[in-house]
């Protein structure tokens, strides 16, 4: 490729006015990603050749890889001016409009690339991708089986499947695409698998995750050429933390670290929070703006952009609170901008290695969760989820006003949809069998899951009546209402997160089994610093007896709940929380 820039390079000085030239040029510096370069050689072929389709189309690329998707979507539109009929520019457009938010106009500009070319399967899977995003799952999977239907290789289109289904609790064929899944992680290293999706499949390994997290970080960090290091930094200046998160904004991260980072001693921290959230006006956001020394917006910025920024700032700490999650920006961490870069709290496992080193290098666990196949050096704290020392307060109005039954036992799991499994579930029903007027009391993530579950249950001899469904509503009321709960049941080998702090909070025991995976052992954790342990089942047939067991002893109960009231209140308190993590942080430079 040097050698072809080289002779096009030449060509030129001999042909200047030539636009093929300069669009090859622009070509060859697109595939080694100089964006700069490939931006101003397809903006000198345009020059030339004006409006010509396959420029306008390149500039958008480029566009489109320095991040700014409302130029990219432009140039994608006034390229589809000239020439309507080119399927590839209507699927970048519609790849950008994803980006952008706009999912009615992106699902269009995917179905008119499909009408030009209908066996395309990496269209059928990003249309089933804008139909996810824009709540229409099961339209979403159809998508996803006619990718598959037309390349039965495309395994990002099976991980996507197999997500979606789990969200929808519709369990049928997942135990053989999982396994497929599982075989082509060990066999193509050119598998493109879904970390965070991987997690929540059941019966993956530590070491599968791992390995796919590595994957993964390889094919989409391994071209990143790493600052140079920092200097020297002086003994005497603050140590310069910076977060880094897509979710500084009304999320279940905002009533986990708002208050820790509010905490931290300013004599000797100061705190930059990078955001790549979008402004919702929440009180969440505008509590962590308070919280941070400084405010910075990202979302415009590349992964580059936004590293210089810190190297500039003098980072000594760079923790990201995303990672293989929504909109994540760990590609920051590629660059190296930080002294040391921390992994911790919004993705529950390694992060994996590229180039032959760990991608982060620390990683913020505690006893329970830490395991021996992670990427990073563990660290371990007390517990690893913090809380802030208030969780939002409503009144949480009476048993009917939810719709449950003024008597009989109330077990909840208001856990996602996607992490109740097929065993899970039957392990829930045998305890409502158990346990004549008890009620299940689950979130309602949506109406497919709500459909699939009634049915399973009903096929199970009980009636679809004792499943309540809890509509979404603020966080406040979520929060207050669980306190009319009696007993939550956990699930696996994707835990209660947040959701779990939520019910220990309102003083409802939580049941589980740690499991053999960090997502799988959050439970537990969180269990094991509240002096829980007794709540901890070695497996799902003694969590199932122990359930019973408590809904038929009101006296033990009681006793349970008036334990967790007490002893749970060490998980929100964010003061000596964020008293270890500066250790932790002190000990790192």
């Amino acid at each position: 490729m040097t050698q072809e820039i080289t002779d096009l390079q030449r060509q030129l000085v001999k042909m200047p006015d030539d636009p093929g030239l300069h669009y090859e040029l622009g070509r060859c510096y697109l595939a080694q990603k100089q964006l700069d370069l490939a931006l101003k050689s397809f903006s000198d072929a345009l020059l030339l050749a004006p409006d010509h389709p396959q420029i306008l189309m390149q500039l958008g690329n480029v566009a489109s890889r320095q991040g700014d998707e409302l130029r990219a979507a432009e140039a994608f539109r006034r390229s589809l001016q000239q020439d309507a009929q080119q399927a590839d520019v209507h699927f970048n457009l519609a790849n950008s409009l994803r980006k952008l938010g706009h999912y009615a106009e992106a699902i269009k500009h995917y179905q008119q690339a499909l009408f030009i070319n209908p066996a395309d399967a990496e269209t059928h899977n990003n249309l089933g991708n804008a139909y996810r995003e824009s709540g229409q799952l099961d339209l979403a999977v159809l998508a996803y089986e006619q990718a598959l239907k037309h390349d039965p290789q495309l395994l990002h289109a099976k991980v996507h499947w197999i997500h979606q289904k789990q969200h929808m609790a519709d369990w049928q064929g997942l135990n053989e695409a999982i396994h497929a899944v599982r075989n082509a992680l060990n066999r193509q290293p050119t598998a493109q698998i879904s970390p965070f999706a991987f997690l929540a499949m059941p019966g993956t390994s530590e070491a599968e995750q791992l390995h796919c997290a590595s994957l993964w970080a390889q094919q989409h960090y391994g071209h990143v050429q790493p600052l140079t290091a920092p200097s020297v930094r002086p003994a005497s200046q603050k140590i310069r933390l910076a977060y880094i998160s897509s979710d500084f904004r009304k999320h279940p991260l905002a009533y986990l670290v708002t208050d820790v980072i509010a905490s931290h001693d300013r004599n000797h921290f100061e705190v930059s929070l990078y955001n790549q959230a979008k402004d919702d006006q929440s009180a969440e956001r505008n509590a962590f703006i308070t919280a941070a020394d400084h405010w910075i917006e990202i979302a415009t910025l590349t992964d580059a952009e936004a590293a210089a920024h810190m190297r500039d700032a003098g980072i000594d700490c760079l923790i990201d609170l995303t990672g293989y999650t929504q909109n994540s920006r760990s590609g920051v961490a590629a660059y190296r901008p930080a002294r040391s870069h921390i992994n911790w709290l919004g993705y529950p496992g390694s992060m994996g290695r590229v180039n032959d080193r760990p991608l982060f290098d620390v990683i913020l666990v505690d006893s329970t969760v830490k395991s021996d196949s992670l990427a990073e050096r563990p660290i371990a704290l007390p517990c690893y989820q913090p809380n802030n020392a208030q969780r939002p307060q409503a009144n949480a109005g009476s048993k009917a006003q939810h719709g449950l039954p003024e008597s009989g036992f109330v077990f909840c799991s208001f856990n996602q949809s996607f992490k109740i499994t097929a065993d899970v579930f039957a392990c829930w029903l045998r305890i409502l069998q158990q346990v004549p007027e008890s009620v299940l009391w689950l979130q309602e993530c949506n109406q497919w899951a709500t459909k699939n579950l009634q049915q399973t249950a009903q096929q199970a001899g009980i009636h679809p009546d004792r499943l309540i469904f809890a509509p979404r509503t603020s966080a406040e009321l979520h929060i207050a209402r669980q306190q009319h709960a009696d007993l939550m049941l956990d699930t696996t080998p994707y835990n209660a997160h947040t959701t779990a702090s939520d019910a220990l909070w309102q003083g409802v025991p939580l049941l589980t089994v740690q499991g053999d995976t960090f997502p799988a052992r959050v439970s537990a954790s969180l269990l094991t610093r509240s002096g829980l342990e007794e709540c901890i089942c070695s497996d799902w047939e003694s969590l199932e007896k122990k359930a019973v067991t408590l809904a038929n002893n009101p006296a033990a109960l009681q006793a349970l709940r008036q334990k967790v009231k007490e002893q749970a209140r060490v998980l929100f308190e964010p003061l000596t929380f964020c008293r270890h993590l500066e250790q932790v942080y002190r000990a790192l430079l």
